[in-house]
């Protein structure tokens, strides 16, 4: 499942309030963190901390799920869903008088023994949302039996699970009656972790698996999607039509699915098998732009694991309302609706493309192989996570892959969870989808594919799957896949990344012995513990680099490097993949940097060596020359981040500074590359001089470029940009939309309140974030302390819900209205705003991200 997930994406939390381009960046990845979170629960809030206490052992198997089939109608008046089933099992190893089944909030109309045409009625007791079966005899192991049960689901019924954010309805149906404006007709079910027994009755523990056949009757109108292959469909007298979908091939109850709606159904393959795509018929034309990519990932994904995709076909399905980011159900994936994108959208990028590699991965890890307890979640959400940087590095290049390791490293660093990856003690296991099973678990797999080298990595990936396809598995599996392959003893990484928390924080000091011509390197851990690091130093000289392989394993460690030539760069952990928090006291200065730019050069050298030459641009002429040469580098994240980066009295100063910004305006071939130049000319003293080049990318197909260049506008002719502003026609969304409402909220007054607050606060996410900045400006003319009290409750209740998500983005908020602290103290406001305003500004304690 997708919480961060996300998305897809990228983030640099680091800067987060300072520069409004980095927010489309900042939206992409809280996008991930909100679908992807949405399903986390605050265990840190909870006051009872009995759970610390109550190890969470896998579920004993007692009856073993075989095959299950389904008659299910939807009752869409009373958003219910009746139900047949027919579940087949066969004792584990014990002999077993009763059955016990999960079945949230049902009417149970009738349990029975089925023996070929015989009903044979069953007695049973149907308390807590259990129902307990008395079998009509001991079964032994081998056995099979099948029992029969007619239901009804009522998920409106089930209350929310104290704790969760998430409904745990199972089956959710959206404007079921059709009354709703613009809001389609669908019914889609998620079944993780345990709500797929709040639709059928099943035993609902992930170490269950079995075959499955569904049929589904809707009226004629709406399609349907299942899992498996769509066998017939059967149009009846009244109206309807049933579809039977048919897997037979075994998987988890979680991962059950059903779908329905008015989509547009478009066709693609993989190797002969379906690889369809329903959306909302508004997007039926952009769907291969959005989900096309899919038939190569499947390609690519069953080379390097020397598996083909497993399954009979393969399917994406959108989901208004969705609770989460995504759900990787077998062979029927569900996005949340913001997958789908308009053309203008897609022009910036698109920003599902690493949900759409995230959800697929877990076709192979987590679908074919599944994690036997939530404890394990690291088998599906971990490799889930690494499959984005995998596709990513494949279809675009290692610093685009670079840029969202970087990201995750943040994101896991800035949830101060001290958890471990594999933990058997929880509150929920809704809490077992955090940054830790996701980001972290990522990067640790992107280090143990480092240690062991590609070849021996991907053959692991191959015996892990081999040995447990269509089975579950605990880390240990994985680990002794990867010990048999590689020859190597992985127990000290496994217990130290797998079955412990944390990681390294360490401080890097050199010292350089010219005599000697020896250079010593100290790196001191400072935390209790000390880390085993398996570490590269890479030693830059004017004759080309030296490495050295280094195994860190103590408090402080010294390391002696010989040179025959002054070095001018000495770079530890030279293929940025350890997960750490550094200190790097680098000698050499600008000249050291401008060899980590240039000779070390991957993704993270470059942006540590613009961070650097941004801070001294103003005084150092070597850092001067080095950020304009990053406005050209070869990646369009680091040309964003050096644009953003130039103070604007050096542009004024740097006649080259300024014509490279203007030539990434007219020709970057990226589009959020041309906004962020569109950005920076924008908030130059000369910015009438390039009212030509704003007033002509208005009309560019990018939301962002177009949004950009409005805002640009504005600053330099304000009447002209709201009369363009008032021509430009619908689908307005975006960076497009926030600022046409800025430009609004100048010429608004206090009597606009209600209606500019209501548009903010039913705004997306996105457009939240990015409508955020003008919506503090216009709640800062504003002098009625009741109206400013309820600006405040809206920007809060924003903020709050942004904390849920991720800390940095809900100190973005918070800073916001530190802002709106400062315009009113300008402005001289009564002590009583200024007062109200300082009581809703939060203290927060950002945890260390890396530098």
């Amino acid at each position: 499942m997708l919480l961060y997930q996300s998305s897809k994406i990228r983030l640099n939390y680091v800067a987060i309030a300072h520069t409004f381009a980095k927010i489309v960046i900042i939206m992409k990845k809280i996008f991930k963190l909100l679908l992807l979170l949405t399903i986390l629960t605050t265990a840190k809030a909870q006051k009872d901390t009995s759970w610390k206490t109550l190890y969470r052992a896998t579920p004993d198997k007692i009856n073993n799920l075989v095959h299950t089939k389904l008659k299910l109608t939807p009752n869409f008046d009373k958003e219910e869903l009746v139900g047949e089933e027919w579940v087949t099992l066969t004792p584990h190893f014990y002999d077993v008088k009763t059955l016990i089944l999960q079945a949230n909030s049902m009417d149970i109309k009738e349990v029975a023994l089925i023996n070929g045409t015989k009903k044979t009625t069953l007695g049973y007791i149907y308390l807590n949302n259990i129902i307990t079966i008395n079998l009509n005899k001991t079964y032994k192991q081998g056995e099979k039996y099948t029992i029969y049960i007619a239901y009804t689901a009522k998920p409106n019924n089930i209350p929310k699970e104290k704790g969760l954010q998430l409904e745990n309805k199972g089956i959710y149906f959206i404007n079921a009656n059709g009354k709703t404006p613009n809001t389609p007709t669908q019914i889609w079910t998620q079944g993780e972790t345990e709500q797929a027994s709040s639709w059928f009755p099943t035993i609902d523990r992930t170490a269950q698996k079995c075959t499955q056949e569904m049929y589904i009757t809707v009226p004629n109108k709406y399609v349907t999607l299942s899992n498996g292959l769509l066998k017939s469909q059967t149009k009846n007298a009244n109206g309807t039509r049933t579809d039977y979908w048919n897997m037979d091939l075994p998987h988890s109850p979680y991962l059950f699915f059903m779908g329905v709606g008015d989509y547009a159904i478009i066709k693609d393959t993989y190797k002969g098998k379906a690889v369809d795509y329903y959306v909302e018929k508004e997007y039926a034309t952009t769907a291969k732009q959005i989900f096309g990519n899919t038939p190569e990932m499947i390609g690519f994904f069953s080379k390097i694991l020397g598996v083909d995709y497993p399954w009979q076909k393969y399917a994406q399905i959108t989901g208004r309302d969705y609770v989460a980011g995504a759900m990787e159900n077998t062979t029927a994936t569900i996005h949340q609706e913001t997958a789908q994108q308009d053309a203008r959208q897609l022009a910036d990028g698109n920003i599902w493309e690493g949900t759409i590699a995230h959800e697929l991965f877990h076709q192979w890890f987590g679908d074919l192989v599944t994690a036997e307890s939530w404890s394990n979640l690291t088998l599906n959400e971990s490799f889930a996570d690494y499959s984005e940087y995998l596709w990513s590095e494949y279809k675009y290049g290692r610093d685009d892959a670079d840029q969202i390791a970087e990201s995750a490293k943040q994101q896991y660093f800035s949830s101060g969870e001290k958890l471990d990856l594999v933990r058997f003690y929880y509150n929920n296991q809704e809490d077992m989808f955090d940054r830790v099973s996701y980001s972290k678990g990522g990067r640790i797999l992107h280090m143990l594919r480092y240690f062991l080298g590609d070849k021996a990595f991907f053959k692991g990936l191959n015996k892990y799957l081999t040995d447990n396809k269509f089975k579950t598995a605990e880390a240990h599996d994985l680990r002794l896949a990867m010990e048999a392959v590689s020859g190597k003893d992985l127990n000290w990484f496994f217990n130290q990344w797998y079955f412990n928390n944390g990681h390294a924080k360490v401080s890097i000091d050199y010292a350089i012995d010219y005599l000697k011509k020896q250079a010593t390197v100290t790196i001191k851990q400072n935390t209790d513990k000390a880390f085993i690091l398996p570490i590269n130093i890479d030693v830059y000289t004017t004759k080309g680099k030296t490495r050295t392989m280094v195994m860190v394993d103590k408090k402080e460690q010294i390391i002696e490097i010989a040179f025959t030539e002054k070095p001018l760069l000495i770079n530890v952990d030279a293929d940025r993949t350890t997960l750490w928090t550094k200190k790097d006291n680098r000698i050499g200065g600008t000249a050291a940097y401008k060899a980590l730019y240039e000779k070390a050069g991957l993704y993270a050298d470059r942006d540590e060596a613009i961070s650097y030459f941004a801070k001294n641009q103003l005084t150092d002429d070597t850092a001067k020359t080095m950020l304009i040469t990053a406005l050209n580098d070869k990646y369009f994240g680091l040309r964003n981040k050096a644009i953003n980066a130039l103070d604007k009295s050096f542009i004024t100063k740097n006649s080259t500074a300024e014509t490279t910004i203007i030539n990434l305006a007219k020709n970057d071939p990226k589009k959020l590359t041309v906004a962020a130049a569109i950005r920076k000319l924008g908030g130059l003293d000369n910015a009438a001089d390039y009212k030509n080049i704003f007033e002509k990318a208005i009309t560019d197909n990018s939301y962002t470029v177009a949004g950009r260049a409005l805002n640009a506008l504005s600053k330099t002719d304000l009447v002209t940009a709201k009369k363009i502003a008032v021509t430009l026609k619908a689908p307005i969304k975006g960076a497009l939309k926030t600022e046409i409402a800025a430009i609004k909220y100048k010429g608004a007054s206090e009597a606009d309140f209600d209606a500019i607050t209501n548009s903010f606060v039913t705004s997306d996410l996105q457009d939240k974030f990015q409508g955020l900045s003008p919506y503090i400006a216009y709640v800062g003319m504003l002098t009625n302390i009741n109206l400013v009290q309820k600006a405040l409750a809206t920007i809060t209740a924003f903020r709050d819900k942004a904390d849920a998500i991720d800390i940095n983005a809900g100190n973005f908020i918070n800073n916001s209205l530190n802002t709106l602290y400062k315009t009113y103290e300008n402005n001289k406001a009564t002590a009583e705003i200024l007062t109200l305003i300082k009581s809703q500004i939060k203290v927060y304690k950002i945890p260390e991200s890396e530098e």
